[in-house]
Order: C-alpha cells, then structure tokens, then sequence
C-alpha cells in the first residue's frame, strides 16, 4: 500500500480553530509558534488542523480575511519548523459532525452543497501554493449511513473544483459512520494519484471515550480497562451507545477474543485493501484515549494500534495536543506522555 510520506506521525491541533469560541482572544493565546516548535521537538513530523467555516466566513458567507491570517500563518510555523499540515475543514455552513439534529438535510439543500464546495475553491486558490506541505481534507465525521452516495457525488464535484485550479494538490477525504474504518470500501475509486482515504479510529468506544459527557448513552460514572474480552466492550457498547458503534467493530470480535494488535489488524484490513487496490494512502486522521481511563491501560491501547498503523504502513495524528478531554499536553497525561510520543 502507498505510504503518505511526511505524514505518518502526527498531532490535532483540536481546538485551536474549530470546536471552540471564535474570538481573537482565542485563537491568539490557545496555539503559538513555540507549540509547533515543540511538535517539531517531538520528532513528529506534520500536525492537522481542524477549522470552521465560522473562521472564514461570515453566516452570509462573506470571506473573513482576519481568519484565513491564522492558517497562513500555522503553514509559516510549519515550514519553519520543518513540518506539513492537513488543513481539516472540521465544520462547514450546515453540517457539523457532533450537532446532527441542525445538520439534517445538508445533503439535500442544494444551496449548501454549492457553498461547501465554493468555500474549497476560495482555499485551493489561496492555499496550492503551498502545496508541498499540504493536504486539504474536505469534511470531517459524516455521521449518517445513508448518506454514502450523496457524499460520494459531492466529493466528486468538489475535487473537479479543486483540479479547475490544481492538478496534483493532495485532496483526502473519508467514509460515513463518523470517518469509520468500516466504510472506507464505501468510497468511488479515486479520480488521480493525489487523492488520499482517510478514517478515524477510537475502537473501542466505550473504552477510548469512557465517561464521555458529549458520547451519548454513555454513563458519567462509566470505566473500563485495556486490554480486556472484545466480546465485553461490544456488550458494553450495545447496553450504552448506538448501534452504529457496535457496527463500527465490523466483523473482527469474537465471543472469546480479547482486544489487542491482532483485533486492529483485523479492523483495518479491508481498508487497507481498498487503499491498495486503489493504489491510494490510507490515513488515520483521529484516535486517542480520554483523561478518564488509566493510565496504563492507555499506554497499553496506544502501543497495540501503533503497532497495527506500522504493519500497514498507516499515517495518523493522534488526537489532541492540548485540552479537548484528550490532550497530551495535560497533566493528566504526565507520567506517560513520553512514551505516548514514541508511539505516534
């Protein structure tokens, strides 16, 4: 399978330019350039950028230039400290991965449909240039299974768009089911060489994400170890969470199998697959464990799912730098956070 080199150690910069408050205030003092200078220390060698359409444009969508500054200037830190960058468009005019009750019908109104893609011609122009670096990845987390095929026709307008105005700037995009490793094969085969599939991986759920207040069903109280019977979490998972969380672990749990390398390997194989026979890199553009579960059980989950990323030859960033209930900058992560990064 390819590998996507220059990205295959990585970090979110989550909540820096989306999923947060868009105030100057924020955005100033939340990621400086002695972040990425750190980053760079860490041996890593790219971040990913989560941003909102509110850093760029105005609800009318009248471009918001003061925004677009803080993505040039992320790319000048990068180059300086010889990292690249995926420019992560995390929330869009109308559908945001975590709100779905105000993102129903996104697929529908065709007049979002044309702003999502307007809005990726307006940063293809400003941003090929510095195409070296960077990967432009066109939506995160689109949620509702039923949506594959609509998803797959603006995928396709949207590349067009983007090769109207570059023919080889690296476009990467992934599956329904919250980016789920389980859909990759849902995709259309590639239109070129410069596109890349992506997935998210917090498998299992309810260990990476226990106690989780924005996870629903997921009980407050709630905590699990790793490893531990695969069979567990999935019983876990379908006493607490959606269906859709129990789909997620595809067809590789087994009533006596315990979690481990081996269940990673078996979840990303059909992903890698398709990534082969499309000849495309396959990337892993979130996974992380929250502050909540112990710290050696996560030390213990982060080494299984390197392991399986390096078999495969996947790149990945890992979610989050800072903050976010997951962030490796915490203090939470104190003890460990040394390890932590030799395993990203």
């Amino acid at each position: 399978m390819k590998k996507l080199d220059g990205f295959m150690h990585g970090v979110n910069l989550g909540g820096w330019l989306s999923q947060c408050v868009h105030t100057k205030e924020h955005y100033d003092s939340f990621i400086k350039e002695a972040d990425i200078e750190r980053i760079a220390a860490w041996g890593l060698d790219h971040v990913r950028v989560p941003i909102d359409y509110e850093l760029v444009e105005t609800e009318d969508g009248t471009p918001i230039e003061a925004g677009y500054q803080y993505i040039e200037t992320c790319i000048a830190w990068c180059k300086k400290h010889g990292l690249n960058m995926i420019l992560d468009l995390h929330k869009t005019a109308g559908y945001v991965f975590d709100n779905q009750e105000d993102s129903k019908g996104f697929f529908d109104r065709p007049e979002l449909l044309e702003r999502f893609t307007k809005l990726w011609i307006t940063m293809a122009k400003r941003f090929v240039k510095d195409k070296d670096i960077l990967v432009l990845e066109l939506l995160n987390e689109i949620v509702d299974p039923d949506v594959s095929e609509q998803w797959n026709r603006l995928i396709a307008k949207t590349v067009d768009a983007i090769r109207a105005i570059d023919s080889d700037v690296r476009i990467m995009y992934g599956g329904v089911c919250y980016n789920s490793v389980t859909n990759v094969k849902l995709l259309e085969p590639p239109k070129d060489d410069n596109i890349i599939f992506t997935f998210h991986c917090y498998e299992p759920l309810i260990f990476t994400h226990q106690g989780a207040s924005w996870t629903e069903g997921m009980p407050l109280d709630y905590r699990t170890v790793y490893p531990a019977p695969a069979q567990r979490y999935v019983e876990d998972t379908r006493k607490y969470l959606k269906q859709m969380m129990v789909d997620n672990f595809g067809d590789t749990v087994s009533a006596d199998t315990e979690y481990s390398k081996d269940l990673f390997l078996a979840l990303f194989k059909e992903a890698a697959d398709t990534a082969e026979r499309y000849q495309v890199p396959l990337y892993c553009g979130e996974y992380g464990v929250i502050d909540r579960a112990e710290l050696e059980s996560t030390l213990r989950w982060y080494r299984d799912i390197h392991d399986a990323f390096e078999c495969y030859g996947i790149g990945r960033a890992a979610w989050s730098y800072k903050k976010m209930d997951f962030g490796l900058l915490d203090e939470h992560y104190a003890e460990v956070r040394d390890e932590i990064i030799k395993l990203l």
